[in-house]
């Protein structure tokens, strides 16, 4: 979760859900999609199910008029998500590394004012840009991929897909791009008119983080303790800056191999180096796979944030259930994938559809 500050970053009570509940289920026909299933309430009829959104809708217009939906760009851009394939597709052909950039975007993206693309937004006299927040600063990446897509989509249909979908689209494509599952994407985020350099600077849990620290920054968002676990399996991916992980290697801790302390000294010296890179899974790092708790079980994880998921406390029978099932991982976290990306989303007539990602209308 950090490149250089997370390559991946992951992770409000519960922001933009509406008592709906995501479950994830493996696809029938063995397609290695995961599909996005919504239960709201009981399984009433059409006629039940149209008096309930009559009934919100007097006290919600929006609600019933904007929800996310898998669809939602079939009639208006039919094409958005061939063309988001093929250039993240391109993309990572062209830099493995360039996968755990872009969900590392997405995650930071959903953190700070939900997904609204608002970490695209660049500085200007009206905003002040998350991407100088000190979780992004020289740190997140990926950007000028996202721009990239965005101007094929709006050569192919001007005005009509958000950042915000590009931004989440992608990373899910990256995740498939390098050996993950894919999942059922829902659509029709807007993005935001503004952004919050301070909620970047203080959203986004830290690579320093407890148990207990994680467990309550990712509830806040909507997220539960399974869902953090399995996000940050994210960390199968990247690299981290050695300023992150120094006081780790260099602590003669209990809590890390001998071994791996060793070979990691050899790139991050003790007072220089600060932004030498290491592989936050020394096995596989550009492989979506379930080495990352492998590692956590051999007290190889690189950040403290890592392996506290593996210490003697609430999350180890997770890790160690994650660590024998790479199936259970996927599937884990492709849900979890999809409850963050619908943090918090700009829907119906709010925000805007941004021509350029980087800068408002």
């Amino acid at each position: 979760m950090h490149e250089a500050a997370m390559e991946l970053h992951p992770p409000p009570a519960i922001f933009g859900f509406s008592g709906e509940q995501t479950s994830a289920a493996v696809n029938p026909s063995g397609d290695q999609t995961i599909e996005g299933v919504s239960f709201e309430g009981s399984q009433s009829g059409p006629f039940n199910g149209a008096l309930s959104c009559l009934l919100l809708l007097l006290s919600s217009f929006s609600h019933c008029q904007a929800q996310l939906s898998p669809t939602f760009y079939d009639k208006t851009c039919p094409n958005a998500l061939n063309i988001i394939r093929t250039a993240i597709r391109q993309a990572v052909s062209r830099e493995r590394r360039m996968a755990a950039s872009l969900l590392r975007l997405h995650f930071h993206d959903c953190f700070v004012q939900g997904c609204d693309a608002s970490i695209l937004l660049d500085e200007s006299p009206t905003i002040e840009s998350e991407k100088t927040a000190l979780p992004n600063l020289a740190s997140a990446r990926g950007y000028d991929v996202i721009e990239s897509v965005k101007l094929e989509l709006e050569k192919a249909c001007p005005g009509i897909v958000s950042c915000a979908d590009v931004l989440t689209v992608a990373a899910r494509d990256a995740t498939a791009a390098v050996g993950g599952l894919s999942w059922t994407v829902k659509l029709g985020r807007r993005d935001s008119t503004t952004a919050s350099r301070t909620i970047a600077g203080t959203d986004l849990p830290s690579p320093f983080a407890n148990l207990d620290t994680l467990i309550s920054s990712f509830a806040s968002k909507g997220l539960n303790t399974r869902d953090m676990v399995a996000l940050s399996g994210a960390h199968t991916l990247g690299q981290a800056q050695c300023f992150l992980f120094r006081d780790r290697i260099y602590g003669n801790r209990t809590d890390i191999d001998a071994g791996f302390a060793n070979t990691r000294r050899r790139r991050c010296p003790k007072d220089t180096g600060n932004g030498n890179l290491a592989p936050l899974d020394v096995v596989t790092p550009n492989s979506f796979d379930n080495n990352y708790y492998k590692n956590l079980l051999q007290k190889k994880g690189l950040l403290q944030s890592d392996q506290v998921l593996f210490s003697g406390g609430a999350t180890d029978s997770i890790v160690s259930e994650y660590a024998r099932s790479p199936q259970a991982f996927q599937a884990d976290f492709a849900s979890a994938m999809i409850k963050m990306s619908e943090i918090q989303p700009l829907t119906g007539q709010n925000g805007i559809i941004r021509k350029v990602c980087g800068a408002l209308n």
